[in-house]
């Protein structure tokens, strides 16, 4: 296909149109008039040889290539969005910009309130906006990160991306204050025998893997996509869940548990920033990286 010749405002018109499924809807949308919007719409349906918005009674639908495109659209809108965004040079304190960061409440509990608190201070008109990370990450990274501005994720997950080390952590295991069967340590026949509370996502499957690898096999009673309320599903019950060491002392003071050592030398975890290729040589983007290798690294003296 000849990039040259497409009218790249018509990824525009074909979001608002795939969205709004309706013309005159998706023409106030994007400033067009309802006439001009009639006219993008052919000449996308010429394009893709479909209808893609098909009239069911007295509404419009996607066709099934609208509905593929969907999401395609919206991606490819973020990613053009970036692309012209990009700058030459980038001073924080002058700047008003957002940068999305895709991340687990655990990366934002340790990580991202001391990098809001630099960022804040270094540029009080740039905004940070975390989302929770999806299941797919690792099916589509590519597609995922082309569409933000980093990922917050453990080594072990993914890899063939740019990267930038932040800090490590380690993982522990978390028990109720008052477990009848545990005292100061566990066995690995404890870690067979008791119920778990387990994080239901793949950020944690490296040190899941290698519990596998020794023979244990968790038997979730529990299965939750917040790291953060692991202490609350522990405490004052028999079960048992695989925390980070940092989180851990977090949130010490929200529920009676405490930490016990795993019984055998556990894979330690390397946090790290993740981006798209299409952000390394853009100068806010270089700014956001360096500060949060800074945080990083503050937070390894800790």
């Amino acid at each position: 296909m000849n990039l040259a010749r497409l009218d790249l405002n018509l990824v525009v018109a074909l979001r608002a149109l795939l969205e709004e499924r309706n013309v005159t809807r998706a023409g106030q949308r994007v400033g067009l008039s309802q006439p001009a919007m009639s006219a993008a719409l052919a000449r996308l349906r010429r394009h893709f040889d479909d209808d893609l918005l098909a009239r069911v009674g007295g509404h419009y639908e996607l066709t099934a290539l609208g509905q593929v495109l969907l999401d395609r659209t919206s991606t490819a809108y973020d990613v053009l969005e970036r692309l012209f965004a990009s700058q030459a040079d980038f001073d924080p304190a002058e700047e008003t910009r957002e940068f999305k960061l895709i991340a687990s409440d655990y990366a934002v509990a340790v990580f991202g309130t001391e990098l809001a608190r630099v960022v804040h201070e270094e540029g009080p008109g740039i905004r940070l906006r975390f989302t929770q990370t999806p299941p797919g990450v690792v099916d589509d990274t590519a597609t995922l990160l082309s569409a933000c501005d980093g990922l917050l994720m453990p080594h072990g997950v993914i890899s063939g991306f740019p990267t930038t080390d932040l800090y490590e952590d380690r993982w522990v295991l978390l028990v109720a204050d008052d477990h009848p069967g545990v005292g100061e340590r566990l066995t690995r026949d404890d870690l067979s025998r008791l119920p778990w509370v387990t994080y239901q996502r793949t950020y944690d499957a490296p040190a899941v893997r290698q519990l596998g690898m020794l023979g244990v096999e968790p038997r979730a009673e529990v299965s939750v996509d917040s790291f953060q309320l692991l202490p609350l599903l522990v405490a004052g019950t028999r079960r048992v869940a695989l925390v980070q060491a940092r989180l851990a002392r977090l949130l010490a003071p929200l529920a009676p548990v405490r930490t016990v050592e795993p019984p055998y030398e556990a894979v330690p975890l390397r946090e790290a920033l993740w981006w798209h290729p299409v952000h390394t040589h853009d100068a806010a983007h270089i700014w956001l990286r360096e500060t949060a290798a800074r945080v990083g690294r503050s937070l390894a003296v800790r």
